[in-house]
């Protein structure tokens, strides 16, 4: 029987996640303590090592469950889609707040004050969440206050539980945005968080990598029978999303950045590389 995918599943030789108990083998088992993210983007490793890889990151307000605490580092599963992985403890707080408000815009700025010339505190990403707890206005502009401190510009931010309809929208939103292997924000992003994040903010759950988007996320499609617009097109270790039925937008590392292409001008290019696309599947509707 194979083991449990160690990207989704928190499992060592020395402790693993108590709902894995008959699963794995460990010497102890233990149940993960709720926090959350407090700082605007944290990076996710697969070793507790500044110098190894970025796996994927999560964002303000993200919720996890920390198994393990040592060295300035946490052990944690990220709950919005799952992932495993090592990060910086001091991005840790408390958990169980009510988050009011997400950013949907690509990037934004918290500030010390409502005032848009002040040096700002923070940078926050598309789909970080905050709790607004008052609106102002300054200069015809309107700002919100935070509960953590600090004002963000209230057309920045959304309502919780208002998504977007369209996902594809969201993701032509980062047109130009760099690539960064294992991104998933809007200062970097690689091909799956493209589509995670996208989907997150249109109401809809996607896996995190392309493997398990291509095995999870909707339904294979026939390309001869014609694609549209959010189907997703997979070659192995990346995805795009069709915009039409010729056109995809994908953070790529031929660019370096989030960019349109004519698919078939991308098959041509990514084939001497790494072949054919392996497949196509159709988002199911919300």
């Amino acid at each position: 029987m194979s083991k449990p995918d160690r990207r989704l599943n928190a499992y060592r030789p020395d402790l693993a996640d108590e709902r894995l108990r008959g699963q794995v083998d460990a010497a102890r088992f233990v149940a993960g303590h709720p926090a959350s993210i407090t700082a605007p983007v944290v990076d996710v490793h697969a070793t507790p090592d500044q110098a190894s890889g970025i796996d994927t990151q999560f964002l303000h307000g993200d919720s996890v469950l920390v198994f393990d605490r040592r060295q300035g580092w946490a052990w944690v599963q990220g709950t919005r889609d799952g992932y495993v992985g090592y990060i910086r403890e001091s991005s840790l707080g408390a958990s169980g707040f009510q988050h009011t408000h997400v950013l949907p815009v690509p990037r934004s700025f918290v500030y010390p004050e409502p005032e848009l010339k002040t040096p700002p505190l923070a940078a926050f990403s598309m789909g970080a969440r905050v709790i607004v707890v008052e609106e102002v206005e300054k200069r015809g502009t309107r700002y919100a206050l935070l509960a953590s401190g600090g004002a963000m510009v209230a057309g920045h931010l959304r309502p919780v539980g208002q998504p977007e309809s369209d996902y594809v929208s969201v993701a032509e939103k980062f047109l130009h945005t760099p690539y960064l292997w294992g991104g998933a924000s809007g200062f970097g992003i690689d091909c799956s968080g493209l589509v995670q994040l996208s989907m997150f903010m249109a109401g809809r759950r996607a896996p995190r990598d392309t493997d398990m988007q291509a095995n999870h996320v909707g339904v294979p499609v026939n390309p001869a029978e014609g694609l549209m617009r959010g189907d997703l097109v997979f070659w192995r270790g990346h995805v795009a999303i069709m915009t039409d039925s010729q056109t995809i937008i994908h953070a790529n590392g031929y660019t370096m950045s989030v960019s349109c292409e004519r698919l078939a001008d991308a098959i041509r290019r990514i084939e001497p590389f790494y072949g054919k696309p392996t497949g196509f599947r159709r988002p199911e509707q919300p």
